[in-house]
């Protein structure tokens, strides 16, 4: 069984997003998170690195401390974000902070349990991140076959805008901000979040799946921003995408979608001409006698 896994901000930003990978009790737990970036005009709990980054952080650092293989994935989600949430009200110290600035994440978290015989995967889902299993002969599974419906609706909106000549990044911004803010009060009150906020009020509507692969399948999760060499840019098929990664590594994938950002980027964007790239990649071992195919 091998791991490797990388993230980080363009140009030296500061990264949002993360990836974990606990080994414990004979399990493997991948974990990928992806910061929503903010929509208000101050950091409130860390204004080095942000609010956003610190609440990806507190909530991997509590997580990895709560996990155990008797324990479910949702339930361990509600216990971590409890100790998070204790923090973030500490820190805050009083302070009135608009609902709209409390941080969000997209998060997808894979267990794996590795046997003689198969991987048993439990999988995670919360937002938009991006999860496959893949083989040697360059089948790829969808693990989590999922589309982000309000990621159409902010592409319409900077449609728009362009149809209306506004063409300067500033007021674009200022223009989509109130819709942006809206959506983020939406998200935190929602009775069922189907994303990872810091006070839900009900129920997380998580998107969970259980899945059997042969032995030696590897698992590849990671966050839009490195998914956006298949959707956003077309550099690759998923398939393409995939074997990449499991041939070349992380690393070389990174580097050309970083390659491509920079050779493409025209001045400032209305919301992100480049964003956080993370992913993940586990490989299983193969057994004597035991095919390599997913399932």
């Amino acid at each position: 069984m091998t791991t490797e896994q990388i993230s980080c901000a363009p140009k030296g930003g500061i990264n949002e997003d993360l990836v974990a990978v606990f080994e414990k009790d004979g399990l493997s737990d991948l974990l990928v998170l992806d910061g929503a970036t903010s929509v208000a005009d101050a950091n409130y709990i860390d204004r080095q690195q942000g609010d956003v980054a610190w609440f990806v952080q507190a909530f991997a650092a509590a997580l990895g401390r709560v996990i155990s293989p008797g324990m479910t994935q949702a339930h361990a989600v509600r216990q971590a974000l409890g100790a998070v949430r204790e923090a973030w009200r500490a820190q805050a110290g009083g302070q009135a902070i608009p609902l709209y600035a409390h941080p969000l994440a997209a998060l997808t978290w894979i267990r794996i349990r590795q046997t003689d015989g198969d991987l048993a995967l439990s999988v995670y889902c919360l937002g938009d991140c991006k999860a496959f299993a893949l083989d040697g002969t360059g089948a790829v599974l969808d693990l989590d076959p999922y589309v982000n419906p309000h990621e159409a609706v902010l592409q319409e909106a900077i449609a728009a805008l362009d149809r209306e000549g506004v063409t300067d990044p500033a007021s674009k911004r200022a223009r989509l901000l109130p819709m942006l803010r809206a959506r983020r009060e939406f998200q935190h009150g929602a009775p069922s979040p189907d994303v990872l906020c810091l006070a839900p009020q009900g129920e997380f509507d998580a998107r969970e799946y259980t899945v059997r692969l042969a032995p030696g399948a590897a698992v590849l999760a990671m966050t839009d921003g490195f998914h956006r060499l298949v959707d956003s840019y077309g550099l690759y098929t998923i398939e393409e995408m995939a074997q990449r990664c499991r041939t070349d590594g992380l690393a070389a994938l990174l580097d050309e979608l970083r390659a491509f950002e920079n050779a493409r980027a025209t001045g400032a964007p209305a919301v992100k001409n480049a964003d956080d790239a993370s992913a993940v990649l586990w490989t299983g071992s193969i057994f004597e006698g035991k095919s390599n195919d997913l399932v």
